[in-house]
């Protein structure tokens, strides 16, 4: 337990006794540490401390509150939050039912479609929250969202500079400078995508499964933008495939999901989509060290290979 963790637990729950510390699980995010907190009295929290400042503690608090408010989609609770102080934190309770890797890890074709149909549903619900205007979440509460607006342009371009801060490597930055020229160079397409409250981090360990419904944890780089974009990418993080497509199946019971909710994929989907398939890709230059470590690849055929798709995902845009 370092010091910023200690600061922040005496702030939240003063006067308890702390039984164990430990992550909570594995994170490319060296701007934030997760912990599971087990007190004395044998009760569990959930420890988020950033280490720079505090805005997405901010947010991921406000978004949680509002989205627990307005739909049905199960959210952490949150027990104490503090976004100003010399250590931003946020404790949370642990939720309900079973972080979705669990019972995706042993279930059947079938099951694991039925699985990706609630959770298309689930951001679909999400997606419902519409806005006035695009933008980035800096605060609020249960009733309204504080924004900083912008055009969806821009909005995205701050969410691949945020990216791009989070990478683990250099060595190929200047792929995030041709993806972000791709991008606004298209701001006619992009900036009349519609305004909805989107997740932007749908992996599985972000979601949980209580009952018959799918909750989302983590919140803290929601902002208000396109659905399609969120939508691609909960397609990708949900199946967690590497240098290979995402199985048919369980793609269309995520797109069926959707569509039970939303009555259809969003609108421009597969207008927009070649520019949020080159934006997604940009974490493969950024975190290019982690997936040579995680996947066990030859970091030179690695290198290469990503020359070469982000070349035809860069002429799709184009094209």
């Amino acid at each position: 337990m370092d010091d910023r963790i200690e600061t922040a637990l005496r702030r939240a729950f003063p006067g308890r006794d702390v039984d164990s510390v430990a992550p909570a699980g594995i994170s490319w995010n060296e701007k934030n540490t997760t912990v599971r907190v087990e007190f004395a009295d044998g009760e569990v929290v959930y420890l988020k401390v950033a280490h720079d400042h505090g805005v997405r503690i901010a947010r991921e608090s406000a978004v949680v509150a509002y989205v627990g408010t307005h739909t049905d989609v199960p959210v952490p609770t949150i027990l104490s939050s503090e976004a100003d102080g010399t250590v931003p934190y946020l404790a949370t309770a642990p939720v309900s039912g079973q972080i979705l890797v669990e019972p995706w890890g042993n279930a059947t074709e079938s099951e694991r479609d039925s699985l990706a149909y609630e959770t298309g549903a689930a951001l679909a619900r999400v997606h419902a929250l519409r806005f006035d205007d695009h933008g980035l979440i800096t605060g609020g509460d249960a009733s309204q969202l504080e924004l900083e607006t912008g055009s969806w342009t821009d909005v995205l371009v701050e969410t691949i500079d945020h990216t791009r801060g989070l990478a683990t490597t250099d060595r190929f930055d200047h792929y995030f400078d041709e993806v972000v020229a791709a991008v606004e160079e298209n701001r006619r397409l992009l900036d009349d995508a519609p305004a909805a409250l989107v997740h932007g981090d749908l992996a599985q360990p972000n979601c949980f499964r209580l009952d018959d419904r799918i909750g989302f944890l983590d919140w803290e780089i929601a902002h208000v933008g396109d659905p399609a974009r969120d939508l691609y990418r909960a397609k990708k993080q949900q199946f967690n495939v590497f240098r290979t497509d995402p199985p048919e199946g369980g793609v269309e019971a995520l797109f069926d999901g959707y569509r039970s909710v939303a009555g259809g994929l969003p609108e421009g989907y597969d207008d927009r989509r070649p520019i949020y398939e080159a934006v997604w890709f940009l974490i493969v230059p950024g975190y290019f060290d982690k997936f040579v470590a995680d996947y066990d690849e030859d970091p030179e055929e690695l290198a290469e290979w990503m020359k070469g798709e982000m070349g035809l995902l860069l002429d799709r845009i184009t094209t």
